[in-house]
This record gives C-alpha cells, sequence and structure tokens, in this order.
C-alpha cells in the first residue's frame, strides 16, 4: 500500500524551509503533493500559477513529489486525492500552538486524515514568507533564504527596474 501525504500552504513565495520540509517528507511518504491553496484570505505577492510554476521548477528533480492546487478545506482535498497525512512544518513555538490548533480542528473535520509535523532545520528557524517578502521589500538581500530564481521573482515584484 503506497503512503501518500499532503503538505499544504499558500507558499508566496516558497522558501528553504518549505523545500527543507518538503524534501524531507518525500523520504518519509512514497508521494508527497505540495498543495498550494489557490485563494487564501491573506494579501498574495505571486499569483496562483506564479506560485505553481516556481513549486514545480524546485521540486522537478524529485519524482515523488508532484504540485497541484487546491480551494476549500484542505482534509476534503487530502480525501479527494487519498492522502492519509498532512505534513506542517514547525519552526518556533507561535508555530506548535497555531499547528496544534488547526490539528484538531482538522481532526475533528476528518478523523481518518492525520497531522505529522515535521521541526524545521535549524538553519531555516528564522525563515518564514512574510520575512522574506519584508526584507526584499527593503532592499535587503535574501540570498540563502530562497533560491535564486524565487528571489530574481520577488525583486522583480518589488522593484522592476533593478532585476538582473
Amino acid at each position: 500500500m503506497s503512503k501518500r501525504a499532503i503538505f499544504p500552504g499558500s507558499f508566496d513565495p516558497i522558501h528553504n524551509g518549505h523545500i527543507d520540509i518538503a524534501r524531507r517528507a518525500a523520504e518519509i511518504f512514497d508521494e508527497l503533493i505540495l498543495c498550494i491553496y489557490a485563494t487564501p484570505s491573506k494579501n498574495l505577492l505571486f499569483s496562483f500559477e506564479e506560485r505553481v510554476e516556481m513549486a514545480e521548477r524546485i521540486f522537478a528533480d524529485v519524482p515523488n513529489i508532484s504540485v497541484a492546487g487546491y480551494t476549500g478545506l484542505t482534509v476534503d482535498y487530502a480525501r479527494k486525492v487519498g492522502a492519509k497525512c498532512m505534513v506542517r512544518g514547525l519552526r518556533v513555538f507561535s508555530d506548535f500552538d497555531y499547528e496544534f490548533r488547526m490539528a484538531l480542528a482538522n481532526k475533528k473535520l476528518a478523523p481518518d486524515i492525520e497531522t505529522v509535523s515535521l521541526i524545521t532545520t535549524h538553519q531555516y528557524t528564522f525563515v518564514s514568507s512574510s520575512t522574506v517578502k519584508e526584507v526584499v521589500s527593503l532592499g535587503g538581500d535574501v540570498s540563502g533564504m530562497v533560491p535564486d530564481f524565487v528571489r530574481e521573482a520577488l525583486i522583480m515584484k518589488y522593484f522592476p527596474d533593478k532585476a538582473d
């Protein structure tokens, strides 16, 4: 029996912490679907299509990671694709509080779907999509936080006349 999991998020933008969690989860599960939430209730910098393209490019070398978009409840999407597990990343204590509450809510909605949380690699504990966006918007360098092509895409969004 194949073990399929999903790794849901908005990935706006995808960063090295996300990449680390996804690659490690791909070592645990037979198949990992990085599922990008198409319409989160937050303001997005990148379009749905841009976020999917970035993720597909990043994971093109990992045969058991696929990228897909979804809308609606995450647990409904997990059921739709036959995933019995959701992967989440934990960086800091505040993540644990949020993820714990979300896991309990998801368990109430879908008792058949488990949540597995992976602790981030220490070098990425400070990296979040909002931090990456803020650093770039203030002219800072996010090398080491995101792949080079994501850094370039961020610069294009904030400073269209400065991109290499």
